[in-house]
């Protein structure tokens, strides 16, 4: 298995995608966008050429907070799981915010997903605070 950070150029890595790791298809034009913007980072996990895994991020600051790392989303086929993939995952794109300068690292997940809480418990320690927390959306293109 090896853990891979993607940048520009690696579009085609996103062409073979086990079937649970993103939640929609890739689409090339979006993955050639992202892989374009600086701030946007990726690691994928490799199985030979296929993608089994992927963690996603950024950093993003405000004029009175310093810049931050939000861990995006976390990925791993069904058939992958278990393997100790999401925790490398995760410790990769965490030591790239850390070299990037960021201060801290953030994410979310639901209260109920208690693989991921378990996981984010077990890596994200030393001092974190975990809370509870509402998410809101609204869709902007029926308005």
């Amino acid at each position: 298995m090896e853990i891979r950070k993607l940048v520009a150029g690696d579009e085609q890595v996103l062409g073979n995608v086990a079937p649970g790791v993103f939640d929609e298809p890739v689409r090339p034009d979006l993955a050639r966008r992202f892989l374009a913007t600086p701030t946007y980072r990726i690691f994928v996990a490799l199985d030979g050429d296929l993608v089994v895994g992927m963690v996603t991020g950024f950093t993003h600051f405000h004029p009175d907070k310093d810049e931050e790392f939000f861990v995006n989303e976390l990925g791993v086929d069904d058939d992958y799981r278990r393997r100790g993939i999401g925790e490398a995952l995760l410790r990769a794109i965490l030591a790239e915010a850390k070299a990037m300068g960021c201060p801290d690292a953030w994410l979310g997940t639901e209260q109920i997903n208690a693989p991921a809480l378990a996981l984010y418990r077990k890596v994200m320690t030393g001092g974190d605070t975990e809370e509870a927390m509402s998410i809101f959306t609204y869709e902007l293109t029926s308005r």
